[in-house]
């Protein structure tokens, strides 16, 4: 029987996934497929188990990192840490197979390991803007890196946290590292991006984007002509393509 595997999420029409892994099974001869499951409610995803059971993993993205966890049998240490899953392991336990679910998080290793080359010992502090599931990967992530991060939202929500009205020259100065984690700039959008003072940016700041279409967001752009150095998110998602197989059948 063809295994099944798939992504969770509300909208879908930006998911890097389904290519990737189809691609990926058709020239390493898997016989499998990879199926996006658009649901307007996480809820549903007991349909996609009922209708589906052929599945032997998922992904889960915007908005579900967070509202999947409750739905799910256990989660990993990595998974419960940051708050969020991105990965679904399908575990047949018992005399009769039933299916546990088990979440995982790919995300905090997907961006250590696409942000580390990019570092050097001035790059000490960053800012986190942004407060949603893959914020909190960003944050251990960066914390297992060595760095100090503060999280940047329109309305002050997290511990370490600052507004969008209080970011100052200082700020920017003292924070060379800027992580977007938010959707703005993503397509179709792609004339929006977080509104951060860009003009007190220089050479030696990092501006990474989670965003990957467009290739180059406006908030890349707004880097760039101040020096910044940038990069998107694409990187970090082929990263976590790789754990997530490494995961579901590990």
């Amino acid at each position: 029987m063809k295994k099944k595997y798939g992504l969770i999420g509300y909208p879908l029409g930006h998911s890097f996934s389904k290519e990737f892994f189809n691609n990926k099974f058709l020239s390493e001869q898997i016989d499998a497929e990879y199926i996006n499951f658009e649901i307007k409610d996480v809820k549903e995803l007991k349909y996609v188990l009922r209708e589906n059971p052929e599945l032997c993993g998922l992904n889960v993205t915007l908005p579900y990192k967070m509202d999947v966890i409750p739905l799910l049998d256990s989660i990993s240490d990595n998974a419960r840490n940051i708050g969020a899953v991105n990965v679904i392991k399908f575990k047949k336990s018992g005399l009769f197979g039933k299916i546990h679910l088990e979440g995982h998080n790919s995300d905090i290793t997907g961006f250590k390991q696409s942000i580390e080359p990019m570092l050097n010992n001035t790059h000490r502090k960053a800012l986190i803007l942004g407060t949603g599931g893959a914020s909190k990967a960003v944050f251990h992530g960066l914390k297992q890196l060595g760095l100090d991060s503060v999280f940047v939202s329109r309305t002050q929500k997290e511990e370490f946290g600052i507004t969008y009205d209080e970011i100052t020259q200082n700020t920017i100065e003292n924070y060379t590292v800027i992580v977007n984690t938010t959707p703005l700039g993503m397509y179709p959008k792609a004339d929006t991006c977080p509104d951060i003072p860009y003009q007190y940016l220089t050479p030696n700041h990092i501006l990474y984007d989670l965003i990957y279409n467009p290739d180059e967001t406006l908030f890349m752009k707004k880097g760039k002509e101040y020096g910044a150095v940038v990069k998107n998110g694409l990187e970090m998602l082929l990263l976590q393509a790789f754990i997530s197989w490494e995961i579901w059948n590990g």
